[in-house]
């Protein structure tokens, strides 16, 4: 069926069918074996990936099992093995600015409505807000005994419960599920902080559309690619909140207790800030194995190579640690769009832990143990849902749980919150992260400039050579690295296409185990035996095929040009790669799945089109030293991160993607930028503080590059294209080598225009063709 879907393609290409899989040429390339593909290349690859993603998944769960680096011997080199460890944690959740110093509360009052909002029996409540990082601010209710205070602690609600109703002055959580209240009323100081939600209502601009994001999505779209996160600023708000806490005085112990998103926090934080003596993770604590199912604000850049939940208790050891294992507030997916919002975010559930919990207790207990502590690690059973129990607190604070229950709060409210104060104040949180995350936007390029300072410009090959270990520290940082040597190939080829001008076939090869490469080569008539010719690589760009490329359909000609076809016709051989951006969700969750180990769908891609070069390389028409790209939209994606790290490419010409990719992708305030689109796979991590598009093209040099702009190209403006592109062509210059870099400008959209690339290949490949 597939076999004569490509036929029918075929023929769609040139109109005629007796030229078409004709006797003239071979239907197998020789030294391949017949291709005998049933279903659509693009599936097959994707599913194969997927395969492989998965399985790498559950085999870096048992690396962690078995090689987790962390020395048991004595508790003197478990602490100096485990600091490493939190310090890469750190790294990985965004946990990297410097907090402001010694922060103080702020009581949040005016003259009709003063800080305190509720008394209890041995307790006050008052609205706070501190300082966190520059222009960030924490704001919540604080919790203050009338008498001395035992310790200090931090309760974090779920993120779509206020901290008023984590408190009882608003309905939402069960009374039994107040743990602040009981927190309070056992001798604690208590900070509930206010996280940032899941509704969309600011998740967007006025100057271009609002979404449908979770606020918790829209901050973490911008901050991704600029090495933070949502769970890392919260983390931040948290440890902040202790160092207030710590003003007011010293205490015997410090808490910290979350449930839901609040567990999350608890257990980052405890694994962190070794000044906490106590976490209570609830509702949250479990195998992170399909974390890619939950929504995309908990996916973090190499989490499960070292950091699942037992080995964030591991790191919690051997302080005390309290797992409730309770059902907590579960999510369907993002919001519906409400009216006027446009719909874009990223899918995801979550779910109360299941079974699966068990085995990763299991494991934790493992750590604890090791450490002569097993009782540090407590677990809470069968406890009421959405809710951390007076009985948990009570064992915490070792006071009788009869005094430490709901009834005994006595709790007065003296000021019932408003509606629009509430919503005011999630404004501000988003807002204020916001505005620092396009702060680190806006200075970004001065750390690129910093991390690039030590490469030498004296000459081409002084700079290949000093630039060395930053190709590397690129393609490990934010694209990522399969240590896997490639797979025999194990070419399979067959002919699917023939006309005057050239043969057409289709390739597959193998990469790794399940993962395939494949495309269309089309090679020219008449070509002398003995010579040698230059290939050009021609890639298809989101959602697209190999064949697209070739044909001269109506809706795949007007982008396209079908410019395989198009070159082959002038004496090049040219190849299609299929690459693996294709399916939507299902090539999507790859980046999730394949980020959890510092891994992207470039990971992927890269030894695909290596191995696909190396056998290209060796036909005996194909010139090896003269294979060039060429790929517009993701294909010019594709332009920017294949030939930086594939030596094998002798230049590339990036169409229709081109720009400040940086900005396009974070900025918050221009309509093409990422952050409002549905394209969720697209964030990279921490890549604008290690390479923007112009420091890749320079990873490119000394080869020739090329960018190919249409005026009319929505996918970014005329100024930023330009601005990126003028750094590029200044690095040429001062290398001598102006002539081997250019940009051409059309009047047109988004679409190839084979018009200077033409000329562009002929000279740089001298190949003035047939």
């Amino acid at each position: 069926m597939y076999r004569s879907t490509i036929c029918l393609l075929a023929l769609l290409v040139f109109g005629f069918m007796p030229s078409i899989l004709s006797a003239e040429s071979p239907d197998v390339l020789p030294g391949t074996t017949l291709l005998e593909l049933e279903q659509p290349l693009d599936e097959v690859m994707v599913a194969g990936i997927d395969r492989f993603a998965l399985k790498a998944i559950e085999e870096a769960r048992q690396e962690r099992i078995n090689n987790w680096p962390v020395d048991f011997t004595s508790q003197e080199t478990f602490y100096q093995t485990v600091a490493p460890l939190r310090e890469e944690f750190k790294q990985i959740i965004g946990v990297v600015d410097e907090r402001v110093p010694n922060p103080k509360f702020e009581l949040i009052s005016t003259l009709d409505s003063p800080s305190l909002v509720a008394q209890g029996a041995d307790f006050e409540i008052h609205r706070v807000r501190w300082s966190v990082l520059e222009g960030v601010t924490g704001e919540g209710l604080l919790l203050l005994p009338t008498g001395g205070a035992k310790g200090n602690a931090v309760a974090l609600p779920d993120a779509d419960w206020t901290p008023e109703q984590l408190c009882g002055l608003l309905p939402g959580v069960p009374e039994q599920g107040r743990f602040p209240l009981f927190l309070a009323q056992a001798g604690y100081r208590v900070l509930v902080p206010t996280l940032v939600n899941r509704e969309q209502t600011w998740s967007g601009h006025e100057d271009v559309f609002f979404t449908n994001q979770p606020h918790r999505e829209w901050i973490y779209r911008q901050a991704f690619i600029l090495g933070r996160h949502i769970i890392g600023y919260e983390v931040q708000k948290v440890l902040a909140g202790l160092d207030a806490l710590e003003q007011l005085g010293t205490t015997e112990q410090s808490v910290i207790a979350g449930i839901g998103e609040g567990g999350l926090l608890a257990l980052y934080s405890g694994a962190i800030d070794e000044r906490i003596d106590t976490t209570i993770c609830a509702g949250y604590f479990d195998q992170r194995e399909s974390v890619w199912k939950e929504p995309i604000y908990r996916n973090v850049w190499g989490l499960l190579t070292k950091f699942g939940d037992a080995q964030l208790a591991g790191m919690i050891a051997p302080r005390e640690l309290i797992v409730v294992n309770t059902a907590s507030p579960e999510v369907a997916g993002p919001p519906e769009a409400i009216k006027g919002h446009h719909s874009t975010a990223a899918p995801g559930r979550i779910e109360s832990p299941g079974t699966s919990v068990q085995a990763e207790l299991k494991l934790a207990g493992t750590y604890f143990q090791q450490l002569n502590v097993p009782d540090q690690l407590m677990v809470w059973e069968k406890a009421a849902a959405n809710s951390i129990q007076p009985e948990v607190i009570a064992a915490v604070a070792n006071i009788d749980p009869q005094k430490n229950s709901s009834s005994n709060t006595n709790l007065k409210i003296l000021q019932t919150p408003k509606d629009d104060e509430l919503n005011q104040r999630q404004q501000k949180q988003v807002a204020e992260l916001t505005n620092f995350t396009q702060g680190l936007l806006d200075e970004c390029h001065k750390v690129r400039e910093q991390l690039w300072s030590s490469a030498d410009h004296s000459s081409p090959e002084a700079w290949t050579k000093s630039t060395a270990k930053l190709k590397e520290q690129m393609e490990t940082g934010f694209i990522g690295k399969i240590d896997l040597p490639l797979s025999a190939p194990n070419v399979r080829t067959r002919k699917i296409m023939e006309n005057e001008h050239f043969t057409g076939y289709e390739v597959v090869f193998d990469v790794f185990p399940e993962v395939i490469a494949g495309g269309i080569l089309l090679v020219p008539h008449h070509i002398p035996e003995g010579e040698e010719r230059p290939l050009v690589v021609c890639q298809h760009g989101l959602e697209g095929l190999a064949m697209d490329c070739v044909t001269y359909e109506e809706d795949r000609f007007r982008y396209y040009k079908a410019f395989a076809s198009e070159l082959a016709k002038q004496g090049f051989i040219t190849y299609s790669p299929q690459n693996p951006y294709r399916g939507k969700d299902q090539f999507r969750t790859l980046q999730l799945k394949s980020n959890l180990l510092k891994r992207s769908l470039f990971s992927y891609i890269i030894p695909q089109h290596r191995q696909t070069l190396r056998w290209l390389g060796k036909l005996p028409y194909v010139d090896a030293n003269r294979m060039a790209f060429y790929g517009l939209s993701y294909g010019g994606k594709t332009a920017m991160r294949v030939p930086p790290f594939v030596d094998e490419y002798c230049l590339s010409i990036c169409s229709g993607d081109f720009d400040e990719w940086i900005v396009k992708i974070a900025c918050n305030s221009e309509r093409y930028c990422y952050v409002f689109h549905g394209e969720y796979e697209i964030f990279e991590w921490n890549m604008g503080n290690l390479a923007n598009y112009a420091e890749l093209a320079t990873l490119i040099f000394p080869r020739p590059f090329m960018v190919e702009r249409g005026h009319n190209d929505g996918v970014a403006p005329d100024r930023w294209v330009a601005a990126e592109y003028a750094k590029v062509r200044r690095h040429y210059n001062q290398m001598g080598l102006n002539a081997q870099t250019t940009i051409e400008y059309f009047d047109g959209p988004h679409q190839i225009n084979l018009v200077g690339t033409t000329e562009f290949l002929k000279a740089q490949l001298g190949f003035e063709g047939e």
